[in-house]
């Protein structure tokens, strides 16, 4: 496994309540918003777990809707739990990567 997967895995809850921030979504335009956000492809055996775990948590509520063109799409959304939970958690990942980015600096 490479370093970026091993760095996903820790970070990817948080990415995830993060692209639902700018609104609710589906699954697979969820993994476009992290993709665009620089992450990379996001397989949906890696997202679709993390969505369910976010659910079951009660980060993220969900709900079937019939699609336009096709099947009915599961679109996902932040509770109000888990916008307070990206807040502080956001906060703690930014003193984290602040403090390893200041170990890594080559004096």
């Amino acid at each position: 496994m490479d370093r970026r997967t091993q760095w996903l895995r820790g970070v990817l809850d948080l990415c995830v309540l993060g692209a639902l921030a700018r609104g609710e979504s589906y699954g697979y335009e969820i993994a476009q918003r992290l993709d665009a956000g620089g992450l990379g492809t996001i397989a949906g055996g890696t997202l679709y777990p993390a969505l369910l775990r976010l659910e079951r948590l009660g980060l993220v509520l969900a709900d079937w809707r019939a699609g336009a063109s096709g099947p009915a799409r599961k679109y996902y959304r932040l509770s109000d739990e888990g916008r307070a939970t990206l807040l502080s958690a956001g906060e703690e990942w930014t003193a984290f990567v602040r403090n390893v980015n200041a170990i890594m600096e080559v004096p």
